[in-house]
C-alpha cells in the first residue's frame, strides 16, 4: 500500500505553509486540476535540457530521440486506457478540444440524433448544440433522477434508428456520479449508434479500460492526472476512425500534398496538425507512469474512503445542503453543497482566508445541472491521492465554523 505521506513529498506545493498565519494549504480543486509532482516537471524539463527540439522533421540524433520519446508517449498513456496502442490515441490539448474533433469531424445529417445528458459539463453540451443548430439534428437530454443518477429507462426508450452518437460524461464533475458506461455503450452499439465517453474525471481516479467500456470515442484531460496543463487525449476506436475527418489541416497530419489534393497521414498525427506539445506528451506519459506505480486500484479505493468521510462529517453540518448519491460504490470523490444564507463565492473565500483550504466554487461549467438543483451555484470539494483523512477533518471543522457563524437557520 503507498504511503500517503511518502505521496505529498513529491508533490512541492504542499509542503509550503501561508505566511501570515502558518496554515499549510489544503488543496481540495482536483476536479478543476490536480497538482504536478517531480517526476512530471523534471520529464518536461529533460526535454527542454538535453533534446528539446521538433519531431519529424529532421533525421539527425537530437530530432530522432525527440521523436521516439513523443511517439512512446502516445503508447504509454494508450496502454493506460486500454487501447491497443499509438493507433488508436490521438495527443490533444484537452478533452474539450478531444470532444470537438469528433463533433466536427463526423459528417452530420438532418435526420441525425444525438443524446447527452443533463449532467454533462458545457464541452460535452456546447458542441452538440451547435452540431444541432448548425445541421439541424435533433438533440435529446437524458434527465437527472432525484437520487442524483441518470434515468437509463429514458435512454432506452427514446434511442431511435437515427441515433448517430450517445455522448456521456463517466463522472460528474460537480455531483461525482459515476455513469454505467459500459451498460450505456451497450444500449448505444445495440441500436447500432455511436458512443463517446467524456473521461476527465474517470480517467485520473480510477481504472479506465476503453475496451472493456466499449466506446467508439473517450475523451480526456492531462491537466487533472498530474500532467501538464494543455495535454490531453482521444482515443478513437479503429473501428471507426475512417467516419472522422480532421477538423484542423496543415503540416505533420498529412501523408502527401500536390497540386490536386491532399491526403491524410496515419492516426494518430492526422489529429495531431503543426508542431505539438512535445513536452507537454511526454510530460503526460511521466504523470501516467506515476498513478501506474501508485495503482489505479489503489487510488480508488483511498478516495472512496475520503470522500465516505468528507460527505458524513459535511452531513452533520447545520445550514448545509449537500447534493449527490450516497452510493458510494457509484461515486467519485466530489462534494457539491451550500451554506444557507451565504453566497457560495463566500464560501469558498471564507474557506481559503481562515484554514487555506482551495475549493471551487461557481456552477462548475455546468449550468443545466445546476438549473436542475435550482441553485444558481455550489461550492465544490474535490478530492485526489495526496489528501489525507487530517485534511477531511480539518476541513469538516472549518466549515462548521463557518457555517455556524456566518449561515442561516
Amino acid at each position: 500500500m503507498p504511503d500517503i505521506m511518502r505521496i505529498r513529498d513529491d508533490f512541492p506545493i504542499l509542503q509550503k505553509v501561508r505566511e501570515e498565519d502558518n496554515k499549510p494549504l489544503i488543496y481540495f480543486d482536483n476536479t478543476a486540476t490536480s497538482l504536478t509532482p517531480v517526476t512530471v516537471t523534471e520529464a518536461v524539463l529533460e526535454y527542454y535540457h538535453n533534446y528539446g527540439v521538433n519531431i519529424h522533421r529532421g533525421i539527425y540524433n537530437l530530432s530522432k530521440i525527440a521523436s521516439e520519446e513523443y511517439e512512446n508517449a502516445h503508447d504509454i498513456v494508450a496502454k493506460f486506457i486500454g487501447a491497443t496502442d499509438r493507433t488508436e490515441l490521438a495527443f490533444t490539448k484537452n478533452t474539450t478540444e478531444a470532444i470537438n474533433i469528433v463533433a466536427f469531424g463526423l459528417e452530420w445529417s438532418p435526420e441525425d440524433e444525438i443524446i447527452i445528458s443533463a449532467m454533462e459539463h458545457h464541452s460535452n453540451f456546447v458542441p452538440w448544440q451547435i452540431i444541432r443548430d448548425r445541421f439541424h439534428v435533433k438533440l435529446k437530454f437524458i434527465p437527472v433522477k432525484d437520487d442524483y443518477k441518470l434515468d437509463i429507462e429514458y435512454l432506452e426508450n427514446n434511442i431511435t434508428k437515427n441515433t448517430k452518437l450517445v455522448a456521456i460524461t463517466h463522472v460528474s464533475n460537480v455531483l461525482g456520479t459515476i455513469n454505467p458506461v459500459k451498460e450505456i455503450g451497450k444500449i448505444a452499439h445495440d441500436n447500432g449508434s455511436m458512443f463517446l465517453v467524456d473521461g476527465a474525471q474517470s480517467t485520473p481516479h480510477m481504472p479506465v479500460n476503453v475496451k472493456d467500456i466499449g466506446c467508439d470515442f473517450f475523451a480526456f484531460s492531462g491537466h487533472k492526472m498530474l500532467g501538464p496543463t494543455g495535454t490531453g487525449g482521444l482515443y478513437i476506436s479503429s473501428d471507426v476512425i475512417d467516419k472522422v475527418n480532421p477538423y484542423q489541416y496543415g503540416g505533420g497530419m498529412i501523408s502527401s500534398v500536390t497540386f490536386e489534393k491532399s491526403e491524410w497521414g496515419e492516426m494518430p498525427w492526422r489529429f495531431e496538425a503543426g508542431t505539438p506539445n512535445i513536452a507537454g506528451g511526454i510530460g503526460l506519459a511521466a504523470a501516467v507512469k506515476y498513478l501506474e506505480k501508485i495503482g489505479m486500484n489503489w487510488v480508488r479505493s483511498h478516495e472512496k474512503e475520503l470522500i465516505k468521510r468528507l460527505v458524513n462529517g459535511v452531513s452533520e453540518i447545520p445550514n448545509v445542503e449537500t447534493y449527490g448519491t450516497t452510493d458510494f460504490e457509484h461515486r467519485g470523490g466530489i462534494l457539491p453543497f451550500n451554506v444557507k444564507g451565504l453566497d457560495a463565492h463566500e464560501v469558498a473565500l471564507y474557506l481559503d482566508q481562515l484554514g487555506n483550504v482551495a475549493v471551487r466554487s461557481g456552477l462548475h461549467c455546468a449550468q443545466p445541472l445546476h438549473n436542475i438543483l435550482k441553485v444558481s451555484a455550489t461550492v465544490r470539494a474535490s478530492l485526489y491521492i495526496y489528501n489525507t483523512k487530517e485534511e477531511v477533518d480539518t476541513f469538516v471543522d472549518l466549515l462548521n465554523e463557518i457555517a455556524t457563524s456566518f449561515g442561516q437557520e
